[in-house]
Order: C-alpha cells, then structure tokens, then sequence
C-alpha cells in the first residue's frame, strides 16, 4: 500500500477514536457542591491529584459558563477537548490492558447509544459535525460506573510501575496491524469508507457512520491485546 493510503489509515482511525467518556453532568449548583458532586466521580479524582491546575481551570470555566447562563451541551463542548487530550496523553503510556480495557468499554457506549439512534450514536462520535451529547442522560448507570472506573484506572497505570513507553518501531508495526482491517473495511464499503475520515459528509449516513465505526473497531480489538493496544496508541496519538 502507497504511503496516501497509509495516511488515510491513520486519520480514519483517529477520526473515529473521538468516541470518549465526557464525565461530567452539569448541575445548576454553587461551585462547592458541583465540585463535591464531581469529586465522587474516578477520573475527576485522578485529574485532581495528577493535574490540579488543569482541575481548578475546568471548575472555573464551569462556573463561569453557568453564570452566563449557556446551554448544558456548550458547557460540555467546552470541557470536552481538554479532557480527551489528557487522556489519549495518557493512553501513550498506559499498560495494554488498560487501553483495550478504555476502548472497549468506549465501544460498549457507542453500541448502547445507537440503540437511542443513528444520530445520537453519531453526535458522540463526532460531536464537531452535528454538536454532541451528554451520554449519561442516555446510558445506565452499571456502565457509567464502569466507564468512570476504566478511565480513573488507565490514568493511574500511565503513571504506575508498569508505564508503558512508545517507541518508532510500535509505530510502525501498529499501521502494519491495522492495514488488512483497513482493506476489509474498504473492500466491504468501497467509497463510504471515506466517510470515516471526512464525518462532515456523512451526515443523512448516521448508521453507515456508526456501524463501520464500531465494526473497524471490533477488528481492532480482536487483535491480540499487544496488537490492539498499539494500534489505539497510534491512533489517537493523532489526536494529541
């Protein structure tokens, strides 16, 4: 395969690894009790100890967009970005079992939310096309609750005894490991697998999108748990 296609590999991947945990759920509340309600949840424990400033700075534009009265949805949008970027950072350095432990618990919520709909499925995936969603108002908590967990224990690992440390050679080898899930892909799709890497055209394909999402995926991390991994690492790599 020619080095566009490798390029390709690489975005489509990234594109759909925008599928990510948003934890938290506004209240219209003083910002003690907002904090107090969010301190009950993993990851925002785990930001705490790991990136306080990052922490204060969050609560801070939280309250401000509550006192300017925004929308629930504008205050996610706003938080989101700097929450994925600490985790697919922190995801470079995590153990295997940690990033395929995230990935599969985030393909668990992407399943469960197309069974709202195609368009709430595709608002998560790709919150820039067509603005995003709140899962935990669509979710149950069993699965929240696991979400929260996988994401609080794959920031603790990246820090851990077992911290995982990218190399050229993982690189490489991971766009190797993707390429027949790739192939598969496009010989089964054709040119709606472009969609993938530009979701902007893909709106009225909210399934299409969706389904090809989860079952690129599925290929993925039915990969030995090696393989898996660095293929997630390298994919969102692109994002940070």
């Amino acid at each position: 395969m020619n080095k566009t296609w490798t390029r390709i590999v690489i975005v489509v991947i990234a594109a759909a690894a925008v599928a990510f945990w948003v934890f938290f759920d506004r209240q219209r509340a003083p910002e003690q009790q907002m904090d107090n309600a969010l301190n009950a949840m993993p990851a925002w424990q785990v930001i705490k100890e790991q990136e306080p400033a990052l922490h204060q700075r969050i609560l801070d534009q939280i309250a401000a967009l509550q006192k300017a009265g925004e929308p629930e949805q504008q205050i996610i949008d706003t938080i989101q970005p700097q929450i994925l970027h600490l985790q697919m950072t922190r995801l470079q350095n995590a153990p295997d079992a940690n990033v395929v432990n995230y990935m599969t618990i985030n393909m668990e919520q992407t399943a469960a939310i197309q069974k709202v709909s195609d368009d709430a499925c595709f608002r998560f995936l790709y919150p820039m096309v067509k603005g995003g969603i709140n899962p935990m108002r669509m979710l149950d908590k069993d699965l929240m609750a696991r979400r929260m967990q996988a994401d609080a224990d794959m920031m603790r690992a990246a820090y851990g005894k077992n911290r995982h440390t990218v190399t050229p050679s993982e690189r490489e080898a991971a766009v190797e490991d993707v390429r027949p899930v790739m192939k598969a892909l496009a010989d089964k799709y054709g040119e709606d697998i472009q969609l993938l890497q530009m979701p902007e055209k893909a709106v009225g394909k909210e399934k299409l999108s969706c389904d090809m999402v989860q079952e690129m995926w599925a290929k993925v991390l039915a990969l030995p748990e090696e393989k898996a991994a660095r293929v997630i690492r390298l994919a969102v790599s692109e994002l940070d």
